[in-house]
């Protein structure tokens, strides 16, 4: 991994009761089960979950696959991910890394993502990354908004995309070298300013 300081933790206040939030854990349960439906998952793989955050996703694909490796900037988050880990059905791994500076070794069966694109600056760079970190064969599976008005967040820091035009993002992830790609909705956050739809994309090499 290349050594440089991460930035500023701005999950660092939200961790401990990150999970707290029903909202949250039914929008990773109805990606999770999207995943499942559009993958064919199995117990010979090695899964990165990028963004994993304090592993809402993971734990509900832990059953399905032999490992997760938790990739995060945000050490508060995976501090919680670490305090679970007893729970997962699956091996587990933690990597405090950007994705978009540091040199990850691993090669990965699948990357799945839930809510992380959003705070990536340069998605077609991140997909080239995403690219070459997997076998052949490999997939991914990543779950965001759908384009919104900047009101999804209460605070935008750290928010470089308001949601993704979807034939636009499908789009670029073909141009980005990706077949058989599927997009489909999983489900819709409500909050009480506002319904904002969450898809899932998912794609091979």
């Amino acid at each position: 991994m290349g050594k440089h300081t991460l930035k500023k933790d701005l999950f660092e206040h939200k961790s401990k009761s990150w999970d707290g939030k029903s909202v949250r854990v039914k929008n990773a349960k109805e990606i999770a089960e999207a995943i499942i439906e559009n993958i064919r998952l199995n117990k010979n793989m090695h899964l990165l979950d990028m963004g994993a955050g304090t592993g809402l996703l993971s734990f509900f694909l832990s059953e399905y696959v032999e490992k997760i490796t938790a990739l995060d900037n945000s050490a508060s988050m995976l501090e919680v991910f670490k305090n679970k880990q007893n729970h997962f059905a699956c091996k587990t791994q933690i990597l405090y890394a950007d994705i978009t500076k540091d040199k990850i070794d691993n090669k990965f069966d699948g990357i799945i993502s839930s809510m992380t694109l959003h705070h990536i600056e340069n998605t077609k760079e991140l997909l080239k990354k995403l690219r070459s970190l997997l076998k052949p064969g490999g997939f991914i599976a990543l779950a965001d908004l759908v384009s919104e008005d900047g009101s999804f967040h209460d605070d935008n820091k750290g928010v470089y995309h308001k949601g993704f035009n979807t034939n636009e993002f499908t789009a670029l992830v073909k141009q980005s070298g990706f077949k058989k790609i599927s997009l489909t909705h999983t489900s819709t956050i409500e909050k009480p300013h506002g319904s904002f739809g969450v898809f899932l994309l998912t794609a091979e090499i």
